[in-house]
This record gives structure tokens, sequence and C-alpha cells, in this order.
């Protein structure tokens, strides 16, 4: 099932929200942007909790919303699944009554109660309260409950900005596991540009109620016109595929574009591929690999480009077969390595750096 979402709306205190998109029919389509700026308000508009919202919205065959053609359907009528920062459990159950008011009310599963209670780790909660919960547990539970009812598709607004990043880093590998287990798409919000990296297949990048860029995650991260190749947080990810467990020294061995390439991973078997994060500033550059050195990730590549980032710092773009890498490097560094489209080099990255 396709999305296709027009969706325009006007508030007192002057924000404006006007989009326009078509969306892939599976995986996590992430909207990404700063705080205010239309984010929530887009996710709402998709699931029918904004009345004032104009415009069309086509979940594959299904027509949810066409004000033209005089068709609005309210928002219990969507088959949507929605997960809020909080989970929004009904205090009064414990969590197998939550899941079992979730099934009674389902269109049928294609997911089984059993399944979603393995696949989130929810054995040992199911009779606990939800005030015994602490909030990754939540969560856990609030993607189990939006699952049994069997939605078209998840909408999840920033599900886990409430959470310190120790329980988000031990909530990805769920989110990852429902992505492959899963056919249906999901709109995925969040600010956080690690959380985005690290769960989306697609991005969209808003600013001010208007999309700034669209397209699939590593051609938005790594294209300096889209606007998330700059500052601090710029990042790039790489697909590599685990050669072996995990080492004496708690590392595992990945394949990236041929090469070595050591991280401190835990879940991951044997055989499974792996979405790497690194961020710019954590890469450094050099022409020759380096001896004596306690950096153990060391892989050549050519510059594709490079732009600048301020006074004193560029960006550079990498490239090894089809994985892409951004490094941020000062100017003065830029100028004695001689940095140019084609030019070859080696990325080095610290394995405690990788996400």
């Amino acid at each position: 099932m396709s999305w296709q979402i027009k969706s325009r709306l006007s508030r007192s205190k002057g924000f404006q929200l006007d989009v326009e998109l078509s969306l892939p029919d599976t995986g996590c389509t992430v909207v990404f942007g700063p705080s205010g700026c239309g984010k929530t308000t887009l996710l709402r508009s998709v699931a029918g909790l904004e009345n004032k919202a104009r415009g069309r919205i086509i979940l594959g065959g299904t027509t949810l919303q066409d004000d033209d053609k005089g068709i609005h359907l309210p928002a219990h009528h969507r088959n949507l699944g929605v997960v809020f920062q909080t989970g929004a459990l009904f205090p009064h159950l414990d969590v197998d009554g939550n899941l079992s008011f979730a099934q009674r009310h389902g269109s049928g599963n294609s997911q089984t109660r059993d399944e979603l209670i393995k696949l989130f780790d929810l054995g040992d909660l199911l009779q606990r309260r939800t005030g015994e919960l602490s909030g990754g547990e939540g969560q856990r539970v609030a993607f189990a409950r939006a699952l049994l009812t069997n939605p078209d598709a998840l909408l999840l607004d920033e599900p886990l900005a409430a959470l310190d990043h120790t329980a988000r880093a031990r909530i990805y590998p769920y989110l990852e596991r429902l992505q492959q287990t899963s056919a249906r798409p999901s709109l995925y919000v969040t600010h956080n540009l690690e959380e985005a990296a690290r769960l989306g297949d697609h991005l969209i990048f808003l600013k001010d109620g208007k999309v700034q860029a669209a397209g699939p995650l590593a051609t938005v991260l790594n294209d300096p016109t889209a606007g998330l190749t700059t500052g601090r947080e710029a990042c790039s990810v790489l697909h590599a595929k685990v050669e072996s467990g995990q080492d004496e020294d708690g590392l595992t061995r990945l394949k990236v574009a041929g090469f070595d390439l050591w991280a401190p991973m835990e879940t991951s078997a044997v055989g499974d591929t792996a979405r790497i994060l690194i961020k710019a500033r954590d890469v450094s550059l050099v022409l020759e690999p380096a001896r004596g050195t306690s950096i153990l990730n060391v892989l050549p590549m050519a510059v594709d480009d490079l732009w600048e980032d301020g006074r004193a710092r560029m960006v550079v773009r990498l490239k090894a077969g089809q994985e892409t890498l951004l490094a941020a490097v000062t100017r003065r560094s830029s100028t004695a390595l001689e940095l140019a489209p084609g030019r070859k080099v080696y990325a080095q990255v610290k394995s405690l750096a990788l996400l």
C-alpha cells in the first residue's frame, strides 16, 4: 500500500502546515525536524485527529480523506495503529489486560499475540500493572498493543522521546526486528537525527511546516542540498554483514564494501545484516594506513565531493563501492591532504564510536 499525503492546516498563531508527499509502501518513513516544525501535526492529520486539516490522504487503495470529494473518515475508522511519546496504556489493567483489550477490538491479526509477546520480550511483564513498568517496558507494551489491532499502518509520534539514551539503545533492536517481521508501513516522527538514521528507510526533513527534502535515508543524509550534512550531528549509515560473533574482547567483525569493520555489538547473529551509524565528526582521514594506532577500523575510500561547513570546517563525502561515508575535517587538514574528488584516502573510525 502506498501513501499519498496532501495536508494543509493554518493555526491562529501563524503556523502553517503545507505538505504534499508520495511515500513508499514498505518500511519505516521517518519525519524528522526541529521542535515546532509540524511533525506531530502532520502525523495527527494522517490519523484523523486534526479536524481543521484539509487535503487528501490515501493509504493503498483506501481514501482516508479527500476534501474535494467530501470524504473524511473519523480517526476510529482509519485502521491505523498509533503510539505516542508515552504509551497511553490503561492504568487499571495489567499488561495482559492491555493486550487483551487490543486483541478484542482488532480486525484479526497477521501477527499472533504469542508472536508479539516474544518479539517484544513481554512474557515476564504480563501480570504487572502499567505503573510498575519502566519507560522502555511501557513503550514495548504500547507497540505490541498497537500491532494487535492489525492496523494497515503504524503512526509513531516520538515514541522514544521520554527515554534516556541507554533506554533508547535497549529498545532499538525491538523496533529493528519489528521492521524485519512486519510488512506494514510506518510513519515515525522524531527530532533525533541519530534515531532517524538508526530506524528509517525513507526520510522526510520538515522545517517550518514544509518539506525541505524527502527520499531514501542514505540519499538525504549524504546530500548537502538537503541540509543535514553540516553541524555536529551530521552522520552516515553503512550497511554491513555480520561475519563473526563477539570475540574475547567483546568486538564483532563486520564486512563493509569487502573490508573488515570491528564494532562492540551484542545482538546480531552471524550472517545478519547490520546498519552502522557513524557520525562525520568521528571519522578522520589519512593518506596511508597508520601504524601503532589504537584505531581498529581503517577503510580505503575515495573522495566523492566536499563542501564548506563554516569558516574552519569541511565535510568530505567518501565512497567505497555502494557505501557512502561523511567525514568532518578542518579546512587546514583538507588543504594539507589535498582533498579533491577522486583522491584516494583511508577513513579511520574508532570502534567505540560506532552506534
